[in-house]
């Protein structure tokens, strides 16, 4: 999968907050995301990621 730092990722589960998009800061072994709609920030290992991701928009397309 092609994610790169500044992409949104829409996961297949909400966040504990109810909110289900998240930021990406690090992509890499582990993915450092941000919770758009509390702004908490977390680390979860790529393998755990990639099962849970339903769509990604990418920063260039707005």
């Amino acid at each position: 999968m092609d994610i790169r730092p500044g992409d949104v990722l829409t996961m297949k589960k909400n966040h504990p907050c109810g909110a289900n998009e998240m930021y990406v800061i690090r992509a890499g072994m582990d993915f450092r995301l941000r919770c758009m709609k509390c702004s908490r920030e977390f680390m979860v290992p790529r393998n755990k990621i990639e099962k849970s991701i339903r769509s990604i928009r990418h920063d260039d397309e707005g």
